[in-house]
């Protein structure tokens, strides 16, 4: 009889943590639907990445051949933004370029929330040496403005003619060496904090092995402080890797991104005569990094309990 009265209690605290899991997800997302600013950035933000990836493939202009008899021709029923220096559709090139600068915004956030998940994590677990030694060259990073790191990265890509079809791989891992060590500051603080409640006490109580604590027990704890700082730093990548198309140091034409349109209307008669060609890449960027940070914002209100 006592082992089914144990049985019952535990399915009984089983389900109550599983009530209780469900019932904080669901608040959240009811707080988030309350937030119309959030849910309209969001929204708009599947219109992007839909639009990207999906637009291209019906339009009649994706081969972006050259065409010089309709060079820089201004926005028409058959070319609704207009065409390029070389005769290239516009809003094609926008769309194509889109995918290029979504894909290395998201990429780069994913190996960032990656490397300084871990690298806090086992800093904040272990203490120690292990917490010096990565702190200290987490410290030594976050001393030199990221954007000079990437500009000298940049250069020495140029100089040493790394082929355009491996930059973009090569920009997307250095946005997320210099992405990193903040995130992992941040992760080493919450479980700094985490391992002295009670419940990490009875863990080591109840020896349960360093994965699991980390994987079962610290991890669901955080995720909510994931979700909103990688959300916000999607934004920031899209426009660290706009920033280096347009001085030519990242990801370079013929491939097309943001960045690398808005460069290459650089003469003072595209600037006056064809906004056709740099203000649709200029509006993607802002509408774009703005709408991710709003929306990381209301992620941040809805799944942070003290924002209440």
């Amino acid at each position: 009889m006592s082992t089914l009265t144990a049985k019952a209690v535990t399915n009984a605290q089983k389900d109550t943590l599983t009530s209780a899991k469900s019932s904080l997800w669901s608040q959240s997302l009811r707080r988030i639907h309350k937030n119309r600013l959030a849910v309209s950035c969001f929204w708009f933000i599947v219109f992007m990445f839909a639009a990207c990836f999906i637009g291209p493939l019906f339009s009649p202009y994706a081969d972006n051949k050259i065409n010089t008899t309709i060079m820089n021709t201004a926005p028409s029923f058959s070319h609704w933004l207009g065409t390029d220096m070389l005769g290239r559709d516009v809003l094609t090139r926008l769309l194509q370029a889109g995918r290029i600068s979504l894909t290395v915004g998201i990429a780069s956030m994913v190996l960032s929330v990656i490397i300084g998940f871990v690298l806090g994590a086992l800093a904040g677990y272990y203490r120690g040496i292990v917490d010096q030694i990565i702190m200290r060259f987490a410290d030594l990073l976050l001393t030199v403005p990221g954007l000079p790191i990437l500009f000298i990265a940049g250069a020495l890509l140029s100089d040493w003619k790394v082929p355009t079809e491996y930059r973009l791989y090569v920009v997307m891992i250095m946005l997320s060496f210099i992405g990193w060590p903040g995130l992992a500051r941040l992760v080493r603080g919450q479980l700094l904090s985490l391992r002295e409640r009670e419940f990490m006490q009875a863990t080591i109580v109840l020896g349960l092995r360093d994965r699991r604590k980390l994987f079962h027990h610290l991890l669901p704890n955080i995720v909510p402080l994931l979700i909103v700082i990688a959300t916000i730093n999607v934004g920031g990548a899209i426009l660290l890797e706009s920033i280096l198309s347009f001085f030519g140091l990242g990801v370079m034409p013929p491939t097309a991104t943001w960045g690398n349109m808005i460069d290459s209307a650089n003469n003072l008669m595209d600037f006056e005569k064809r906004p056709w060609l740099w203000i649709p890449p200029g509006m993607a960027i802002f509408l774009t990094v703005i709408a991710i940070n709003l929306f990381g914002d209301g992620l941040r209100d809805a799944l942070d309990p003290k924002q209440k």
